[in-house]
């Protein structure tokens, strides 16, 4: 999935002397390119860049984000294996061809474009005619010009995978201040994927807490599933490696729903029952965080489905060498396949609710957002969230040029509509 990782980036020796000079940028294709048709033979983008491209129906395109206004002048970091090609590069409503060969990584001037506004610019690559067996391993593009400056915008290099987690795109948060000193138990929210949103490689997560998540996806085109996570206390990415003391231990699961293990991402208890959820349809999460006393939690995930009118078990979880009520809770929206990280979703978050040991609920009416260290490095910078009218929303990838400044705080009005929530039968229900 994605770049290979223990795979080496291509070092800028090889690729060829970058340019030093602050209106200068050696934009790396491995961490900043798409291939147009996912599913195509005859070409693919890795950590090398653009390699065994033989489609001629297949093109790539690459994004960066500009700052400033003004020329900037471009060429193409590439090699071809056997005889000669001709390239188009397409950017800002202008072609440009250029016949290009040599088995060694140089650069090849394109030409001159002119930057009329700020945001992402892409720039499009495709194979008109060659002679060999494939038209090139294109590398990287090299900007130059007074357009491009310190704020120049795109994944920069491979150090710690970010050639795949720049693909993947920035994550966004909302987080849900709770009230102090108060230990919440339940917590609700609501969650709309808007018709057109529901790319494949999307998470909406709904129910986030300090230990774990729970929230809908978009696995494939013909699969989707409702997801619950909750993390062992052993840190690893292995969950082969958690001592038997601190695995998550399954309580009891709904009808249909499977449950395992999970890694990469820390390790713990996962489930999920593939549902075909709709966007457009508004679906309601409730989460349980208990503690038992004697240094175990459980946590329990509902899921409602209006389509089935009713609420359904997804999983309960007791976590080890924990002693705590719900902590941190929050949203996120996140794409996990990097071959769709050009691809922009959105989702909205409505009439969140937290629920006390003692039984008082408490609207949640303030968030504050926040995004993944790829955002935050500036790599991706096509990340949003905030409010939108009386619910929350989050959005990214799609090189869309506007983005909300991380760590901002947003209030949405008071509904005062508490969610109508039979807890007795519910709890009843994951014994």
């Amino acid at each position: 999935m994605g770049c290979k990782a223990n795979e080496a980036p291509v070092s800028r020796s090889e690729l060829s002397a970058a340019a030093t000079t602050p209106q200068a940028a050696f934009v790396p294709i491995g961490g900043n390119t798409w291939k147009s048709n996912r599913q195509a033979a005859g070409g693919r983008v890795d950590v090398q860049g653009i390699t065994n491209w033989s489609n001629e129906q297949v093109y790539f395109t690459t994004y960066v984000r500009v700052a400033k206004q003004g020329p900037v002048k471009v060429w193409l970091n590439l090699r071809v294996p056997q005889g000669k090609t001709r390239l188009q590069l397409e950017a800002l409503e202008k072609a440009e061809t250029v016949t290009v060969q040599g088995t060694a990584l140089q650069d090849h001037y394109v030409g001159e474009w002119q930057v009329v506004d700020t945001g992402y610019v892409a720039f499009t690559i495709r194979g008109i005619d060659r002679k060999g067996s494939i038209f090139a391993d294109v590398a990287a593009i090299k900007l130059e010009g007074e357009a491009v400056d310190a704020q120049t915008k795109y994944v920069k290099n491979n150090e710690g995978n970010f050639y795949y987690w720049g693909r993947r795109g920035p994550s966004v948060h909302l987080n849900y201040p709770l009230p102090d000193e108060t230990d919440i138990e339940w917590f609700y929210n609501e969650v709309t994927v808007p018709e057109g949103s529901d790319m494949i490689g999307s998470y909406f997560m709904a129910n986030g807490f300090a230990e774990g998540y729970f929230g809908i996806q978009v696995n494939s085109e013909t699969e989707r599933r409702v997801l619950f996570s909750v993390w062992s206390p052993f840190n690893t990415d292995d969950p082969e490696s958690i001592p038997d003391d601190q695995k998550i231990q399954l309580l009891k699961k709904g009808d249909g729903v499977f449950t395992g293990e999970f890694g990469n991402e820390g390790s713990g208890g996962q489930s999920y029952l593939k549902y075909n959820w709709k966007a457009g349809t508004t679906y309601r999460f409730l989460l349980q965080g208990k503690p038992d006393g004697v240094g175990y939690t459980s946590f329990t995930a509902y899921f409602y489905a209006p389509e089935r009118d009713q609420w359904m078990l997804i999983a309960s979880f007791r976590r080890p060498q924990t002693n705590t009520y719900l902590k941190r809770i929050h949203s996120f929206l996140e794409n996990f396949m990097p071959e769709y990280g050009d691809a922009e979703r959105k989702v909205l978050f409505s009439n969140q609710w937290a629920r006390d040991v003692n039984g008082n609920w408490v609207e949640l009416t303030k968030s504050q957002f926040t995004a993944d260290n790829t955002a935050s490095v500036g790599y991706r910078m096509d990340y949003a969230g905030g409010r939108a009218g009386a619910d929350y929303y989050l959005r990214n990838c799609g090189f869309f040029s506007d983005y909300t400044p991380i760590g901002s705080w947003y209030e949405r009005p008071a509904t005062g509509s508490v969610p109508q929530i039979s807890l007795e039968s519910l709890v009843y229900m994951a014994k």
